[in-house]
C-alpha cells in the first residue's frame, strides 16, 4: 500500500470524534463489557445518539486490543472494503503480507480467501480483540454486506464485531438474536438519563441546580445531541438550558442539524411525508393514508423504523409509530411556514379518520388541534365518563377548560352538563355552579351542534347532585332522573344512589336503605364506583340502628368491591374511610382508624358545596371519629367546616340536627382546648370490659395485667372523656358507639 494510500486510510481507522467534552457512559459500558463472550454488539440509532462516543469509550476502558473501520460511501465496493478490513485488523495483528497482493490481483473474487485468514489473524490475538464497524448504514451493495455478515462466521471465541448504524443494516440479526449471538443498544438504551444530562451540562459550564433536569430529559427524550445544543444555547446566555429546547421550531442550530444529517440526505417525497406527518402524535399506515390522501404508508413507516429516522415502533406487530418529539416539533415548524394552513385540515382528516375507527380519545385532541369545536362536543360527551371513571382528572379538566375559553360552554348543553359534574367532583365549586346555569340555559334552546342538548334526565341527575333546592327539591329530582334513565347504567345507579340519600336526609330510614340497596346492587352489576358510595351510606344507617356486625359487613362489601383508584382519588370514597375508621374504633383497631382517617383527610377538600350532602356528611362522621379518639381540636374543625357549609345549602335535612347533637357531645367533652391524646390500644381493650360486672382485679386476671395497671388505665380513660366515674365512662363510651348495651 503506497504512502499516500495510507494518509488516506488513516482518519477511518480512528473514531471521528468532535471535539467537545464527553460523558462517560458508565451504564452503557458495563452492558457492552458483560457481553464481551457475545460475537456481535449492534448499536443502532439515529444521529446523535453518540454511537460513535459509546463505541471509543469503550475502547479507552476494555483490555482487548480493537481494529477499527469507519464506513464511508466507498467501501461500497468489494476490493476497497476488503482491503480496509485488512487495514483494521492490522491495527490488532500481523496479518500476512500477501492479503493485500491477494485483494489486489482478485478484487471481490478474494473474499473466500481474505476473510478465513483474517479470522486467523484474529485468533492470534492475545487477549481476542474487537473489530469495530462504523457507520454501516453507509453500506449498500449486496457483496459488501454478505462479506460483512460471513466475517462474523469466521471470529474466533473471545473476540466480537461491534457495528454502528443509523438503522437496522441488512444482516443475518434475525438469526444472531434466536442464536443469541449478539447483543442490540438502540435508542432508548442511548438516551441521557437526568445524571448524564448533569454532567453534560457541567461540561457546558452550566449549573444544573439552575435548571429543570427532568423537564429538560423529557423534552428532549434524553436525545444527546439535543441535550448538548441546550446546553450550548444555556452556556452562551441565550436562555436556560430547559427553555433552549422548549419551542424546537425556533432553534436554528438544532434546525441545521436535521436538515444536513437527516432530511438533507432524504428522497423530497419522504421529507414531505414526514413533514405532512407531524400533526399526528401516533402514525399507522392507514391513519397516514386517509390524512395524507395516499397510499403505501405502512410500508414506509416500516422503511423509516427500520432506518432509524427517529421514527419508532409503538407496538410489537408494528402497526402504530411515532416521530421523535423534537423532530416532529421541528418538522411541524417547517410545515407551518411552508403550507401555511394546510396543519388543520389535516389535522382535521385525523379527527374523522380516529372517529370512524372507534378511538375517541385521538379523535377529540385532533379535533381541539383543529378548532373543531363540533365533532370535539360529540366525542367528549362520549369519553367523559370512562376517563372520569380511570381516575384521569388531569386530562377532564384540559378537555373542558378548552370548551371554556373558547366560549363554547352556552351552546353546548350536553357538554356544560358534564363540565358542571367534573368541576364538583374535583372540588371546583363555583366552576360547579356556572357549568350548571350554563347548562341550563343551552338546555333552553332547540338544540345544539355537535353533542346535542342533554336529556332532561342527565339534567335532573345533575340538580339532584348539586342539591340548590334543598332535601325534598332532590329526591324529586332524583325520581325524574330515575324514570328516564336507561335500565342498568351508570344514570340509573346514580339515580338510585341519590334517591337513597334524599331519603336519608329527610329522615326515612328504611326507604333510604331499601334505595341504596337497589343502587348498589345495579352498580355492582354494572360495574360503577357508585355502588361503592351506596354501600357506605347503607352502613352507616346499619351503625344508627345499632346493628354493627351488618355495618361490619357492608363496609367491607364496599372496599371489597372498590377500585384501588377510587379508594385513593376519588371524594365520594371518604365516606367509606371514615365509616371503616369509626368501625376499626370500636374493634379497638387505634392504628388502622387512624390510617383510615388520614385518608379521608387527603380527600377532604375536594367536597366542597358543590356537593354539599356528601360534603357535610363527611365532615360529621369524621367529628364522631375524633369524638371518640377525644381529640376535640379536629372534631371541632370538622363542625366548623360543617356550620359553614351548612350556611351556604340550609336546606339538608337531618345533617344540621346531627350537627347540633355533635357540637353539644363536643361541649360537654371538657377537654383541652388544643385537644388532648386519643385512647390507647391497650384503653380501647380495657374500655370494652370496663362495661361489665367485673371488679379491675377481674379484669386485670383477663387481661394480664396487675390491679394497679387497670386501675391507671381506667383513670386516664377518665381523664379523657372528661367524666369521673366508671359508669360515667360507660354511658359516653355508649355514646360515641364504642360500647354496645
Amino acid at each position: 500500500m503506497s504512502s499516500q494510500s495510507v494518509l488516506t486510510l488513516a482518519p477511518k481507522l480512528r473514531p471521528q470524534l468532535g471535539s467537545h467534552a464527553q460523558v462517560a457512559r458508565v451504564g452503557l459500558l458495563d452492558l457492552l463489557e458483560a457481553s464481551s463472550r457475545t460475537p456481535v454488539a449492534a448499536i443502532v440509532a439515529p444521529p446523535g445518539y453518540g454511537k460513535t462516543t459509546l463505541l471509543a469509550q469503550w475502547a479507552e476502558r476494555d483490555p482487548r486490543a480493537f481494529g477499527w473501520l469507519t464506513v464511508d460511501r466507498l467501501d461500497n465496493d468489494p476490493a476497497v472494503l476488503l482491503r480496509n478490513l485488512v487495514a483494521a485488523f492490522g491495527r490488532i495483528e500481523p496479518v500476512e503480507g500477501d492479503l493485500l497482493d491477494e485483494v489486489d490481483a482478485r478484487g471481490a473474487a478474494a473474499v473466500d480467501q481474505v476473510l478465513p485468514r483474517l479470522g486467523s489473524a484474529l485468533s492470534r490475538a492475545e487477549p481476542p480483540a474487537v473489530v469495530v464497524l462504523d457507520d454501516v448504514h453507509l453500506l449498500q451493495n449486496l457483496d459488501c454486506l454478505d462479506a460483512v455478515a460471513r466475517l462474523i462466521d469466521y471470529l474466533p471465541e473471545g473476540s466480537q464485531l461491534a457495528m454502528a448504524s443509523r438503522g437496522e443494516p441488512p444482516l443475518p440479526l434475525a438469526r444472531l438474536r434466536a442464536e443469541g449471538r449478539v447483543v442490540e443498544l438502540g435508542p432508548e438504551d442511548l438516551a441521557m438519563d437526568d445524571g448524564e444530562a448533569s454532567s453534560l451540562l457541567e461540561f457546558g459550564d452550566v449549573d444544573p441546580a439552575k435548571v429543570d433536569v427532568p423537564e429538560l430529559v423529557r423534552r428532549t427524550e434524553g436525545w444527546p445531541v439535543a441535550l448538548h445544543f441546550a446546553a450550548r444555547a444555556a452556556g452562551a446566555g441565550r436562555r436556560r438550558a430547559a427553555q433552549a429546547v422548549a419551542l424546537a421550531g425556533d432553534d436554528r442550530v438544532l434546525v441545521d442539524y436535521l436538515q444536513f444529517e437527516l432530511l438533507s440526505r432524504l428522497p423530497e417525497r419522504l421529507v414531505s411525508f414526514l413533514t405532512r406527518c407531524s400533526v399526528l402524535e401516533r402514525m399507522s399506515g392507514p391513519l397516514c393514508d386517509a390524512v395524507l390522501a395516499t397510499t403505501g404508508s405502512a410500508d414506509l413507516l416500516e422503511s423509516l423504523a427500520r432506518s432509524s429516522l427517529l421514527t419508532t415502533p409503538l407496538d410489537r406487530r408494528r402497526q402504530w409509530y411515532r416521530l421523535h418529539r423534537l423532530f416532529r416539533e421541528l418538522l411541524r415548524s417547517q410545515l407551518e411556514r411552508s403550507e401555511p394552513g394546510l396543519a388543520v385540515e389535516l389535522t382535521r382528516r385525523a379527527a374523522e379518520w380516529c372517529a370512524a375507527n372507534d378511538l375517541p380519545e385521538p379523535a377529540l385532541e385532533y379535533a381541539m388541534a383543529a378548532g373543531d369545536a363540533d365533532r370535539a362536543a360529540g366525542v367528549l360527551v362520549e369519553v367523559a365518563v370512562p376517563t372520569y371513571a380511570d381516575g384521569r382528572l388531569a386530562e377532564l379538566e384540559r378537555w373542558f377548560g378548552w370548551f371554556e375559553a373558547r366560549g363554547e360552554v352556552e351552546r353546548r348543553a350536553g357538554v356544560a352538563t358534564l363540565g358542571s359534574w367534573i368541576s364538583a367532583l374535583t372540588g371546583h365549586p363555583a366552576a360547579a355552579e356556572r357549568w350548571a346555569d350554563a347548562a341550563r340555559r343551552a338546555s333552553a334552546t332547540d338544540g345544539t351542534p355537535g353533542g346535542g342538548a342533554p336529556t332532561e334526565g342527565p339534567q335532573a341527575l345533575l340538580r339532584a347532585a348539586l342539591c340548590r333546592g334543598g332535601v325534598e327539591q332532590m329526591g324529586t329530582d332524583a325520581e325524574l332522573a330515575l324514570v328516564l334513565a336507561p335500565a342498568g347504567g351508570t344514570g340509573q345507579a346514580m339515580a338510585q344512589l341519590l334517591l337513597g340519600i334524599s331519603h336519608l336526609l329527610a329522615g326515612r330510614a328504611d326507604q333510604a336503605d331499601r334505595q341504596l340497596a337497589d343502587a348498589a346492587e345495579v352498580g355492582e352489576d354494572a360495574g360503577i364506583d357508585s355502588a361503592t358510595l351506596a354501600l357506605a351510606e347503607r352502613s352507616t344507617l346499619a351503625m344508627a340502628r345499632g346493628e354493627w356486625p351488618q355495618a361490619e359487613a357492608l363496609a367491607q362489601r364496599a372496599r371489597t368491591g372498590a377500585r384501588g383508584a377510587w379508594l385513593e382519588r376519588y371524594p365520594s370514597s371518604a365516606l367509606l374511610h371514615a365509616v371503616t375508621a369509626r368501625l376499626a374504633i370500636r374493634r379497638g383497631d387505634i392504628a388502622g382508624a387512624r390510617d383510615d382517617l388520614a385518608r379521608a383527610e387527603r380527600l377532604r377538600p375536594l367536597l366542597t358545596w358543590a356537593l354539599p350532602h356528601l360534603a357535610v356528611q363527611v365532615r360529621l362522621e369524621l367529628a364522631r371519629n375524633y369524638l371518640a379518639l377525644t381529640d376535640a381540636a379536629a372534631a371541632r374543625t370538622m363542625l366548623w367546616e360543617a356550620d359553614d357549609l351548612l350556611s351556604r345549602r340550609p336546606r339538608l335535612g337531618l345533617l344540621r340536627d346531627q350537627a347540633a347533637e355533635l357540637h353539644a357531645q363536643l361541649d360537654a367533652m371538657r377537654m383541652d382546648a388544643v385537644g388532648s391524646s386519643s385512647l390507647t390500644a391497650a384503653e380501647v381493650r380495657l374500655l370494652r370490659l370496663l362495661g361489665t360486672h367485673y371488679s379491675f382485679r377481674e379484669i386485670g386476671g383477663q387481661l394480664y395485667l396487675s390491679q394497679h395497671t387497670v386501675k391507671s388505665q381506667a383513670m386516664s380513660i377518665y381523664r379523657k372523656f372528661g367524666v369521673s366515674s366508671r359508669s360515667e365512662a360507660i354511658r359516653h363510651a355508649r355514646d360515641l358507639g364504642l360500647l354496645v348495651e
